[in-house]
């Protein structure tokens, strides 16, 4: 059958259900398509907990975080450690931000009833083999610096995977693995042994999804768009927004096998 993701544990999961309504910052976000909330280990068995700014088209299609280029790029990071699963991964905000709204959302981070909702996840999916928290990008920075009660390990404040400054993003990244190698044990199959980033982003330096990231049924083709960053024109994601409908229609573009 294969191996994939079953859902989070029951008592997550209804925590999850308890997500405050965002609906009086509608306007900033795709509201219409609801909350992505997670990817990887939510058992208390992480080793590594990486926090991100919030969900994108590939990943309501997935119904799993950072699933698209930027979470390809995650997991290429993840890759470099030896993580090959005890890592979770979650993001500041439960629905995708619209373009250019992030400032007007900053708010919401530290609403009462928000704050308490993602402290609580977060202090009910880590536990005692936490080793490292990584914080990708200015909300996530934000999310980590409210989480009052979080767990005396490292954390490491990087670029978000999608920042426009290739230069920053991979010079910090780079330096990032080389401090969490000291402190983040690979799982057994993995290796942290691998090239650690260059001067510049390549391909070789993102990772597919693994399947026991994805929900059961997706096709084996989700969460790997090397093909697309092949193509001509280039697109470095399967799914998309279409400019004629941005808030209600996703493009969903499948490789051409065989």
């Amino acid at each position: 059958m294969g191996e994939f993701d079953p859902g989070p544990p029951a008592t997550v999961a209804r925590h999850l259900a308890k997500l405050p309504s965002y609906a009086d910052f509608r306007e900033l976000f795709w509201y219409d398509w609801g909350p992505v909330f997670y990817r990887g280990r939510l058992n208390r068995t992480a080793r590594l907990l990486a926090i991100a700014s919030d969900p994108g088209p590939t990943e309501r299609i997935a119904g799993r975080t950072l699933v698209g280029d930027a979470g390809q790029r995650v997991q290429g990071f993840l890759h470099k450690l030896g993580l090959t699963r005890s890592y979770a991964l979650v993001n500041a905000y439960a629905y995708a931000l619209r373009p250019s709204r992030a400032q007007q959302a900053a708010p919401l981070l530290s609403r009462p009833d928000q704050l308490s909702w993602r402290n609580t996840l977060l202090d009910l999916i880590i536990g005692p083999q936490l080793q490292a928290i990584v914080a990708f990008g200015t909300q996530a920075r934000a999310a980590v610096q409210l989480w009052d009660d979080k767990p005396d390990v490292p954390v490491f404040e990087v670029p978000h995977p999608s920042s426009r400054n290739a230069k920053a993003l991979v010079d910090s990244w780079r330096a990032a693995v080389t401090d969490l190698r000291v402190i983040v044990t690979p799982d057994p199959d993995g290796d942290n042994g691998v090239p650690n980033y260059g001067p510049k982003f390549t391909e070789s330096d993102y990772s597919p999804i693994p399947p026991g990231d994805l929900p059961f049924g997706v096709p084996p083709w989700l969460g790997d768009d090397a093909w697309g960053r092949k193509d001509k024109p280039r697109h470095n994601n399967s799914v998309e927004r279409p400019g004629t409908d941005l808030l209600n229609t996703l493009v969903w573009r499948a490789p051409k096998l065989g």
